[in-house]
């Protein structure tokens, strides 16, 4: 792919490009973390006139996955017919932060949910290559250094929510501003300076995984559903945690809840680190993703019952803290099981489906079940499906021996 160095190829890819991918995979969070956990239900209460704040998020949320779901497999798959990744990276970086800044000029929910999709289809343009960009480079005895740097992508981009809406700093839309070019910074070092060694290895397919093409298929399928279950209520709370909050202690802050989200992910990070470690040295590569799933679930269960703003926060800080490690090293699983380089970034962008598909489902779980019964139901029926991605992760986890 392009970016490549000249020199014969290296069994292992550089420290430097690792960082900066890292940076750049940050970036990528950056990008839409603080917008749609804290900037968008803010800015949806702004606007007044009478519209159901609820129901903009929740149909901004479901147009928006179906914009990204798409713009993410066909960008994927346009970075792979055209053999480049950075001209797709650079193009969806600018428009992206264009469309982002544009969000100032939505009067009404309608034309919100607009440039939302915009937004969307512009940031999966930028997101999709970049994503196939780290298989094309990184080989599998580094995947376990590329997962755990990754845990910082999370981290980085609730942080990046605390700091633009610290209180003073800046208004509603120069926060956007601020957002969009926080997002270039992160990610062009990796575009001028990152020049990743030659990894021809990379490119041809694995030899094992086509020998065994029942069991890849199994394991594929497998982990795509325990991601898909996981990614429903993590994405249930990346929509709704500061509404809840609220409802629990009138008053509660959109600067408190980013500084909780923040600390919770920033945490998840050592511990991804850690965790991913321990299942290399007793080589089993699923049992982290076993049981963290398996905490968030407890964490769901305590949200349920939380009668106080100090149980709310323990509940979120469980299930924040087991869901981040999970997601961080779901991430470096998956490079390793989508073996067709040819197809690398159509095969991703599938398997980012597991991301965007929960925002179609999770507001009408929302719509369905707070007016009537409160979010503890809702909380309920995530730990529910956490525990059964638990139980699904544990049954295959002998075919990752």
């Amino acid at each position: 792919m392009d970016g490549a160095e000249t020199p014969p190829m290296a069994e292992r890819q550089s420290l430097r490009f690792l960082l900066l991918y890292a940076l750049a995979a940050a970036g990528g969070a950056v990008a839409y973390v603080p917008f749609l956990t804290i900037l968008l239900p803010v800015r949806v209460q702004g606007m007044g006139g009478g519209e159901d704040e609820v129901s903009i998020l929740a149909y901004a949320a479901f147009a928006g996955a179906i914009a990204a779901s798409l713009a993410n497999v066909g960008f994927g798959w346009l970075s792979d017919r055209t053999g480049a990744r950075r001209p797709w990276i650079i193009a969806g970086m600018i428009l992206s932060g264009v469309m982002l800044v544009s969000m100032r000029e939505a009067q009404n929910g309608r034309s919100l949910i607009a440039l939302i999709v915009l937004w969307q289809i512009a940031l999966n343009m930028m997101l999709a290559p970049l994503a196939a960009w780290a298989g094309d480079c990184v080989p599998d005895q580094q995947k376990g250094m590329l997962g755990g740097l990754l845990s910082f992508s999370p981290a980085l981009g609730a942080l990046s929510g605390a700091l633009v809406t610290w209180p003073d700093l800046a208004g509603a839309d120069t926060r956007l501003i601020l957002v969009a070019l926080s997002v270039f910074a992160m990610v062009i070092p990796i575009l001028a300076f990152g020049r990743p060694r030659s990894m021809t290895h990379l490119m041809v397919s694995n030899p094992v995984s086509q020998a065994r093409p029942r069991v890849q298929r199994k394991q594929v399928a497998s982990m795509w559903l325990a991601r898909l279950l996981v990614q429903i209520a993590e994405a249930t709370l990346f929509a709704y945690l500061l509404y809840w909050l609220q409802s629990i202690e009138d008053g509660f802050g959109d600067n408190e809840a980013a500084t909780i989200f923040a600390a919770v992910l920033s945490i998840s990070v050592p511990l991804a680190m850690i965790a991913g470690r321990w299942s290399d040295r007793i080589d089993r590569p699923l049992r982290p993703l076993v049981i963290c799933a398996g905490l968030g679930s407890v964490g769901l269960l305590i949200m349920a019952i939380a009668v106080d703003l100090v149980s709310a926060v323990a509940g979120y800080v469980v299930f924040g803290l087991a869901i981040g490690v999970f997601l961080s090293l779901h991430t470096s699983q998956t490079l390793r099981i989508l073996p067709r380089p040819g197809t690398r970034g159509r095969d991703l962008g599938i398997f980012n489906l597991t991301n965007t598909m929960p925002s179609l489902v999770m507001p009408w779980l929302t719509i369905a079940l707070v007016p009537t019964f409160g979010f503890g139901a809702l909380f309920l029926l995530l730990a529910a499906l956490a525990m059964t991605a638990c139980a699904l992760l544990l049954a295959i986890e002998g075919l990752a021996a």
